[in-house]
């Protein structure tokens, strides 16, 4: 049953482990069975927090594969098992840099099926007792109740440090639980979080108080068990909080300026004035005027010389405009790559940092004010802005071709490396009309990459693209991201959930898009030109479908919360079979004439579709 043993590896037959378990579990004799976990269970509350042998650690991998051990996880709070509790107590307890350290290597070598099994497991336990809240129990099972929820997460929170060390063992959204929104109170339980982190920072700063250890979950201490929902819930609450503390400011201001000549008045909203032709350089002069509350102020935007009222569609347009006119190869602030559709930052701008400060800028008012913008950066920004560092995984999401050949140089296993490759520690780049070679290390002119080193290549080459030769230019976006965004909600995001809150996602569900689709004069959703509409919209392939969001709403990307949050609208037009579909994008706003058949009305859809450059505004 062992193999050779190691720090990165128990040394156990899993598959003779897994039929061995299998057997106990299928006994019969369910005394035996209840001797076992009773002895199991006794084993793990006596276990020290460095325990005595290998034996004892391989406990911890091998006893998951008892069947009753996920039969257990699974039961009503009534019949909550000491033995899971037991289990992840005596986790949780060992020392980090010993014991827990030779854990999590073999937590991480045992394979995707133990690690889903642990957390089916103790999301289990979570949502049992969270269900069972509001249950009248004794004092004593409730405190047992409150432990166990505790150490459940704090086990569920090593589950999720493993999983990120070790380069998602499992998806990162497989710690989610989608239900605890409606068990919890997240903007209670965000509140309360940032109440006893300002605590924690007040007696580190200034020795004022200590709160001492609250044995009470928050669950905002453990993030990564929050799904897109209540993640976009957060980041709203987080919104409603600056805004509010912004315009009290505001208020409080002009009440003083009231009494005072030498205060002046301001606005209680952040209100920009652009003219369409001039959009970037209005922008940009306005927002460099702000200080950074007023940017958390709410955003209302009017075009110079027009009437319309900013109620959402306004801004909307705004967004779509600005961002289009930032993008123009004109600036030459970006490096667009043909394989994968993405931009970077380019290296050899010579654009000012103004402009990379007023895009993180849009970001973060794009985030605060609940709008979806068509930014095509990879997930390496969003890593980035999280304090989070790229890797050659990302090099793929911008330049395939160059992250494979990369890769390749990893896998070369000749003794002939030095003379195939014939390559030294530099790297070549386009500098305007001429190529030049930029060192990767001091003087890597002169190292040359050989199998020792090719990994040191390789990190390094990435860490140039991503890091090195685009400093300025990001921290400059990253400056003006956090002038809007800069608050301690971030720290509860993963990067492709922040991705996502700015761009949204592409987790359609068009059943649900009709359902919420509203119609407009003559309309409504037994009309027989909406039905014709609908069943030559459904018909359409998934690209087809991508090119209508992107001509009706300006993007063809869904928020966070899903297609529930994207609300269509469509009214009837006079006119006949001779007019085209008309999208006022801005508002989401489709003029759909009153055809006779759903053949001319697929054909007059399409050719709008196919003649849509991107933006479609009326």
């Amino acid at each position: 049953m062992h193999y050779s043993t190691s720090n990165r590896y128990p040394g156990i037959d899993l598959s003779r482990a897994k039929s061995i378990y299998s057997i106990i579990s299928g006994l019969n004799d369910d005394y035996i069975k209840d001797k076992i976990i009773e002895n199991l269970t006794e084993l793990f509350e006596k276990l020290p927090n460095s325990p005595p042998s290998i034996e004892a650690l391989r406990l911890y991998v091998t006893t998951p594969f008892l069947a009753e051990f996920e039969k257990l996880a699974s039961q009503d709070t009534a019949n909550i098992h000491s033995l899971l509790y037991a289990y992840a107590q005596s986790i949780n307890k060992l020392k980090k840099e010993a014991a827990g350290r030779i854990l999590d290597y073999w937590f991480a070598a045992t394979g995707v099926d133990f690690f889903k099994k642990l957390i089916k497991s103790y999301k289990n336990i979570v949502m049992n007792i969270l269900k069972s809240k509001d249950e009248v129990v004794s004092e004593n099972e409730l405190i047992k109740r409150q432990n166990f929820l505790k150490s459940s997460m704090i086990f569920l929170d090593k589950l999720n440090r493993i999983n990120l060390e070790f380069r998602e063992i499992v998806p990162y959204d497989s710690f989610h639980i989608p239900d605890l929104i409606e068990k919890i109170d997240v903007k209670k339980d965000y509140f309360e979080w940032l109440r006893r982190k300002t605590l924690r920072h007040s007696y580190q700063v200034f020795k004022l108080i200590d709160i001492g250890n609250d044995s009470s979950v928050l669950f905002c201490d453990f993030p990564f068990v929050f799904d897109g929902r209540a993640k976009s819930l957060l980041l709203q609450t987080d919104a409603e909080i600056q805004m509010q503390f912004a315009l009290n400011e505001a208020v409080h201001q002009n009440l003083s300026s009231i009494f005072s000549t030498t205060i002046d008045p301001v606005n209680p909203i952040l209100a920009l004035f652009v003219r369409r032709d001039h959009i970037v350089q209005d922008t940009l002069n306005q927002l460099s005027k702000q200080k950074r509350d007023d940017l958390k102020k709410p955003l209302k935007v009017m075009f110079i010389g027009e009437d319309a009222y900013d109620a959402g569609g306004v801004k909307k347009e705004f967004f779509m405009l600005l961002i289009r006119e930032i993008l123009d190869l004109k600036y030459g602030m970006f490096t667009y790559y043909d394989e994968t559709h993405t931009i970077w930052f380019n290296d050899q701008t010579l654009e000012g940092e103004e402009m990379y400060k007023l895009i993180g800028e849009l970001c973060g008012l794009a985030i605060y004010n609940s709008i979806i913008i068509d930014l095509p950066f990879p997930l390496a920004l969003y890593k980035k802005l999280l304090k989070d560092k790229p890797t050659l995984q990302d090099l793929h999401t911008i330049s395939p071709s160059v992250a494979k050949g990369l890769e390749q140089l990893l896998k070369y296993d000749g003794d002939d490396f030095e003379s195939v490759f014939d390559l030294n520690f530099e790297i070549s780049r386009q500098r305007y009309d001429q190529v030049i070679n930029v060192e990767l290390i001091p003087d890597g002119s002169k190292v040359p990459v050989t199998k020792q080193n090719v990994k040191q290549y390789v990190n390094e080459y990435v860490d140039y693209i991503f890091n090195k030769s685009v400093q300025k230019p990001f921290e400059a976006f990253s400056n003006g991201f956090h002038r809007v965004c800069g608050s301690k909600v971030l720290e509860l995001f993963h990067p492709s959930e922040l991705m996502s809150m700015v761009i949204g996602n592409q987790n359609y569900d068009f059943v649900e898009l009709e359902k919420n689709t509203e119609y407009k004069g003559d309309y409504n959703a037994e009309h027989p030109v909406i039905k014709m509409f609908w069943k030559v919209f459904h018909e359409m392939s998934l690209e087809q479908k991508k090119k209508f969001l992107l001509y009706l709403t300006g993007s063809d990307r869904i928020p966070i919360l899903g297609m529930k949050r994207v609300k269509l609208f469509i009214q009837s037009t006079k006119g006949g079979d001779s007019y085209y579909p008309v999208a006022h994008t801005c508002f989401n706003l489709l003029d759909l004439p009153m055809y006779t058949n759903e053949d001319i009305l697929r054909e007059r859809l399409m050719v709008a579709l196919e003649h849509n450059q991107g933006f479609t505004i009326v």
